[in-house]
């Protein structure tokens, strides 16, 4: 099975990527961790980004904030799909990292799920490796299965409680 690698601008975004690797360990998908600066370690980006593809990963989860480039910085030196996860900040409560992610040039994409949204990415992640993946694909399904039960119960329980 493909590799994802959560790749985080800082230590500072760890806790709001945990639950991001937690739900991949969940599917059963290998996981590698970095902390890469795109300003702070452009070299170390590129050669990451460049050789993520021969070390056995299919997707990369890139999480940051503020000016927010590693997702694209990444994006420009690899064919993998690219995951960006803007983190929430304090000035402008993660706008500024989402309109970094999502205004890419043309021919450089990186998809973005929504602020601190990394679950979502994981799940996203979760859903092009299953493309190749029959196992996982099931794994996946079953997922979905078990959110719409678990929704169902909770309109139950509500009918009940009216």
């Amino acid at each position: 099975m493909k590799k994802v690698a959560v790749v985080m601008g800082s230590d500072s975004d760890l806790s709001t990527m945990q639950p991001c690797m937690d739900r991949l360990h969940a599917f059963g998908v290998p996981v590698s961790a970095r902390i890469i600066s795109a300003h702070r370690t452009p070299k170390t980006a590129e050669a990451f980004a460049s050789n993520a593809e021969k070390e056995g990963f299919g997707v990369v989860i890139a999480a940051a904030g503020k000016a927010a480039h590693l997702a694209g910085v990444l994006a420009a030196y690899t064919t993998l799909p690219v995951i960006g996860v803007p983190i929430k900040t304090s000035m402008m409560g993660g706008l500024d990292s989402l309109l970094s992610m999502v205004q890419m040039p043309k021919g450089i994409p990186v998809a973005c799920v929504a602020v601190d949204g990394a679950d979502n990415a994981a799940i996203l992640a979760v859903q092009i490796l299953a493309l190749s993946d029959p196992e996982l694909a099931s794994r996946l399904t079953q997922f979905k299965s078990d959110m719409a039960k678990e929704v169902a119960a909770k309109d139950d329980k509500l009918q009940e409680d009216m």
